[in-house]
């Protein structure tokens, strides 16, 4: 088992967090929203941790499919893992761009060299039962039934409602077991920078034989690639920052319950009752219960606008080791 290191804190940003329901898209949405969660970086790098960050890309690469898709008569669209890695280079320069000058303008600079976004793969299996079976939110929101059904009859798009409202294209979401590029990334941890990688989940990619690597159409979710990636770095916290204050139980029903301090077989027991949704929290849920396992210190699922509360154990889920 990989040894922890209690002052190195790993955290996941959602796509959603940069894009919720009600934003736009714009450039200033984008800008506000990566702001918000370089306040919270900025804030464990004061506190004297080192920190490696990823992100979501659900929205953000449905938005680029629908590019593709209108403008296919004019330029041939590209695929899936091709998107993902377009993402990266999007949201890894708004958050870094954040980042850097969030630590100018609170002078901290001299504690970190900055902020740096790594282009990433990850590996997964050819032989995954996800390729068949798709689970993971992408693009925007649609509340129009009939909209559904056309775009699923024109272009052949799964769609399943959202927990947070609406309807929303799901892709396979192939579950991740090795971060490519991870040797690379403590390199670059170790010599002082604020490392985003494995963004979107990472690029997914299969291990052929002779070592080749071959892309593969689907999202990673970004909290599974994400504790892959925190547990070979031997982080010793996992903060998973959303739109939601919380993990619950009967989540968007009558007697909904947050939780709020809970140890890892507590939480298994609730995983394996049926109360996170396989296309939102359960992916969630399930990364904090594998960092744990694999010898973790502490997870957490909390709102990107708590997030030093979230980071402090304040608020937020709260996920411990049993005693």
């Amino acid at each position: 088992m990989v040894q922890r290191d209690e002052r190195l804190v790993f955290v996941a940003l959602g796509g959603n967090a940069f894009q919720s329901i009600g934003d736009r898209g714009t450039p200033e949405d984008y800008w506000r929203n990566a702001l918000t969660a370089a306040e919270v970086i900025a804030s464990i790098v004061e506190e004297g941790y080192r920190v490696v960050v990823t992100h979501g890309n659900g929205p953000q690469v449905g938005i680029v499919s629908e590019w593709m898709e209108h403008l296919k008569s004019k330029i041939p669209p590209q695929t899936l893992d091709i998107a993902g890695a377009m993402t990266q280079g999007w949201l890894g320069y708004l958050l870094t761009q954040a980042i850097h000058n969030t630590l100018a303008d609170k002078g901290l600079l001299s504690r970190v060299k900055g902020a740096i976004a790594v282009v990433n793969r990850v590996a997964v299996r050819d032989d995954d039962p996800a390729w068949s079976n798709p689970t993971k939110f992408v693009g925007g929101w649609y509340t129009d039934e009939s909209e559904v059904e056309r775009l699923s009859k024109e272009k052949g798009w799964v769609f399943k409602k959202d927990p947070r409202g609406g309807w929303r294209r799901v892709v396979p979401s192939p579950d991740p077991y090795r971060n490519v590029e991870v040797d690379a990334v403590k390199t670059l941890l170790d010599s002082g920078w604020i490392v985003v990688a494995s963004g979107g989940g990472g690029i997914p990619v299969v291990e052929m034989g002779g070592g080749r690597l071959v892309g593969r159409e689907a999202v990673i979710d970004k909290d599974l690639a994400g504790e892959v990636l925190a547990t070979e770095l031997g982080a010793g916290h996992f903060i998973i920052l959303t739109d939601v204050d919380g993990a619950y139980l009967s989540y968007g029903r009558d007697g909904a319950q947050k939780l709020g301090k809970v140890t890892v077989s507590q939480l298994e027991q609730y995983y394996r009752e049926g109360h996170f949704p396989p296309g939102s929290m359960g992916p969630k849920v399930l990364a904090c219960i594998r960092f744990i396992r694999h010898g973790g210190l502490r997870a957490a699922i909390g709102h990107l606008r708590e997030g030093h509360d979230v980071v402090r154990g304040s608020k937020g889920t709260q996920v411990f080791p049993d005693v």
